[in-house]
């Protein structure tokens, strides 16, 4: 069976823009998380946010898409830009039919339907669901991005929150093995606005402190909710095989996949994460003794982290595999968050060291990697979670096997 590698990385985050930018950024310990700037959030409960600052989109596309594309849609042409630059591929010598693009998208579509909702605010509330619905789909930056790379292949987007952007990748590498050649996956998002930003508040689950240090806290006891983020990663991911044919540079293999979904509330079962990570580990013909690092999904919301927690204890031991949550300098970015924990897992393999989770003090028996400061390791595989809101779980294994430099 043909294995999928990482040629190309593209990255859109709060605490860099740019692949090397944002690794160096995260190394470093640099937090992003802020009070919110885009709009006045001085009367909201949750003012604070993982904000892309640097980020001017006439500098990374031509002048006629601005006006046709949302923030998120902005992110990741920029990215996918970036991505297929970075593998060096050229997709003239490439049928359209051949590539693909397969993205997530969990809630990136709001500011552009608040946008249009407001164009049209004296058309009547006949108009907003199908406005909403319009702009939820013109906002999905799949489209978009087949059209500019003319990539008319498998195409496709998942929405499953935080998880999607895994399931984004997994799917990546089954079109491959079905023959595609080569596909831009992973995930972008974009909420902060005022409608996007309610609507997560009314979720319950946001953090209301308003001391950026104190805000988002992973298996800390103090965790009281997740600090929301924009940006994300587009990835490059080829057919192992042409991938060396033409002599490229990778960085890694997703070697396995796993993804359950929890049983309903109040049903006194528990819930699938466990089963997610031994179907990912199977599928990449590996076991818990294979695996160097975790990337955890850490919710920062108590009940959450210590179903994640206890599951990482059960199946590693305690403190028995180092756990690490970048996305405590960042937030929690939905669909663009696991792709950046993909990026991140690929290049703490490449260089061996682990980034830290900052400012978390952790009350459960897992070997966070703290001090804001890297950890140097030794490995060939990384484990990357992700849960999404209403019981998605994803698993992803990376591996160093397929890593080849040039």
């Amino acid at each position: 069976m043909s294995k999928a590698v990482v040629t190309g990385l593209g990255v859109v985050a709060p605490n860099g823009l740019g692949t090397e930018a944002f690794w160096s950024a995260t190394l470093r310990g640099q937090d992003a998380i802020r009070p919110i700037r885009r709009f006045d959030a001085g009367s909201y409960p949750s003012k604070l946010a993982g904000e892309v600052l640097d980020f001017d989109v006439r500098e990374h596309l031509p002048s006629r898409l601005i006006p046709q594309t949302d923030r998120m849609t902005q992110f990741a042409l920029a990215a996918a830009d970036w991505a297929i630059a970075d593998s060096a591929v050229d997709t003239t010598k490439l049928s359209p039919l051949e590539m693909g693009v397969i993205t997530a998208s969990a809630a990136g579509g709001l500011e552009f339907g608040q946008r249009e909702l407001q164009n049209l605010w004296g058309s009547g509330p006949d108009h907003v669901s199908a406005y909403l619905s319009f702009a939820w789909f013109y906002a999905v930056n799949t489209g978009q991005i087949s059209i500019r790379h003319d990539m008319r292949g498998p195409t496709g987007v998942f929405v499953a929150d935080q998880a999607g952007g895994l399931v984004a990748i997994a799917h990546a590498r089954r079109v491959l093995r079905d023959g595609t050649a080569l596909v831009l996956t992973g995930g972008m998002d974009s909420t902060l606005c005022p409608y996007g930003v309610t609507a997560q508040i009314a979720g319950g689950l946001l953090s209301t402190r308003e001391e950026p240090a104190r805000s988002y806290l992973p298996f800390d006891e103090d965790a009281t909710g997740h600090v929301p983020g924009e940006g994300g990663a587009i990835l490059v991911v080829e057919d192992e095989q042409r991938a060396r044919a033409r002599d490229a540079r990778t960085y890694g293999e997703i070697a396995g996949y796993g993804s359950t979904f929890d049983p309903r509330p109040g049903s006194g079962r528990p819930p699938n994460l466990r089963r997610a990570i031994e179907v990912a580990l199977e599928d990449a013909g590996l076991d818990t003794a294979d695996i160097a690092v975790v990337f955890a999904d850490a919710a920062g919301v108590a009940p959450l982290d210590r179903a994640e927690a206890e599951v990482l204890v059960e199946m590693f031991g305690p403190h028995g595999v180092p756990v690490t949550a970048p996305k405590t300098m960042i937030g929690r970015l939905y669909s663009g968050g696991a792709p950046l924990d993909v990026v991140l897992a690929l290049l703490a393999l490449r260089d061996g060291v682990i980034p830290p989770t900052t400012r978390v003090t952790p009350c459960y028996d897992l070997d966070v990697v703290l001090g804001g400061k890297p950890r140097p390791f030794t490995g060939s595989a990384a484990l990357v979670l992700a849960r999404g809101h209403g019981g998605f779980n994803s698993a992803l294994v990376v591996s160093s096997r397929g890593r080849e430099d040039r």
